[in-house]
């Protein structure tokens, strides 16, 4: 969308609704730079910024570089040590009304650089050309890759005819395991493709878990398959995400945002959108990590929700069924919630 002449904007709202997912998209006219809060900014469907005069803020608690043009709005936010960015563009509302009355809306886009960043980056070649592009982008972030899962979403499939996106479960149910359901769903079991990681490991999907994703089988699918974050087949150190939600956590890529200590976390001023976020979720509350999700932002109650594939909603979820999806408050996932990591 772009400002006419005489100063009058048009509003798109794009409303998707998927039997019980919505996702609403607004383009709202642009504020000046005294009023504008923080993060607001042109986004997917603006003007190219490429001839824009740019702003470099560095911050710190994590270090990061803030990115403003020329009228003093916020375009993006680049982390140290991480590939995902936030993107500020048009707010959008995320629903999930089977399984919580709340909702979040966000002008947050998450997306990926094409190298982890550091101080000065914005100096590198490719940075320029990758904020223009990022900053008119209107194709699915991380954001809206995350909602292809959640329960009822419609099927998608790619030029060869195999189902990419769309409802997925959590995995068989199983009486050996504690909450009903096996776990060890990666991406490859929802595909039902065989894969080679870089690292050396070949996997051949499970029968049983096809159209499955556990937790951290979520995350890569969201962050891995679908937008090309390096993935590791094995639980070790080393370029990629690893596949179990504890390594992740330990000693995966990115920014540690939460170091885990063994009690529950409550630093939620740190988070960005689309942050891996990790649980205890053993026995009895401890140090310990079992579980992991995606944090999405403040819910209209004021809560911090994230996304995270679980057994008794059977997939994954925003919402509260089996326990309310939220890093604060006196829920179950709140006092079990241990660290954070930027990718």
């Amino acid at each position: 969308m772009s400002q006419s002449r005489n100063g009058i904007w048009a509003t798109l709202a794009v409303v998707l609704i998927a039997a019980g997912v919505i996702v609403v998209v607004a383009l709202r006219p642009d504020r000046s730079a005294s009023t504008a809060p923080p993060g607001s900014a042109a986004g997917p469907g603006a003007a190219s910024v490429a001839s824009a005069e740019l702003t470099f803020t560095r911050l710190g608690k994590p270090s990061r570089t803030q990115v403003r043009d020329a009228a003093g709005r916020v375009l993006a936010v680049f982390t140290d040590k991480a590939r995902t960015v936030r993107v500020a563009g048009p707010e959008r509302t995320f629903t999930e009304p089977r399984f919580t009355k709340s909702s979040v809306t966000t002008d947050a886009w998450i997306r990926l650089a094409p190298t982890p960043w550091k101080a000065g980056e914005e100096k590198a070649a490719w940075f320029r050309p990758w904020l223009d592009k990022a900053v008119g982008d209107d194709s699915p972030d991380a954001l809206a890759i995350a909602m292809d899962y959640l329960d009822d979403a419609p099927a998608r499939k790619d030029a060869e005819g195999r189902q990419f996106a769309g409802d997925a479960s959590f995995g068989p149910l199983s009486a050996a395991d504690p909450d009903g359901r096996a776990e060890n769903s990666d991406f490859y079991d929802y595909l039902g493709v065989e894969w080679d990681f870089p690292d050396g490991k070949h996997e051949r999907p499970a029968k049983d878990h096809f159209r499955s994703l556990d937790c951290s089988g979520f995350i890569r699918m969201v962050y891995g398959y679908r937008m090309k974050y390096p993935l590791r087949g094995t639980n070790t150190k080393g370029a990629g995400l690893p596949r179990r939600a504890y390594a992740m956590a330990g000693f995966g890529p990115g920014a540690l945002l939460i170091p885990n200590t063994g009690r529950a976390a409550r630093d939620y001023g740190v988070l960005q959108e689309g942050d891996l976020v990790f649980f205890n979720h053993g026995a009895n509350a401890g140090p310990s990590i079992e579980h992991s999700g995606i944090y999405l932002g403040v819910d209209d109650a004021g809560h911090h929700r994230f996304f995270s594939s679980r057994v008794k909603a059977d997939g994954p979820t925003f919402g509260d069924f089996g326990g309310e999806s939220l890093l604060d408050g006196p829920g179950y996932w709140s006092g079990r919630f241990l660290s954070a990591r930027r990718v």
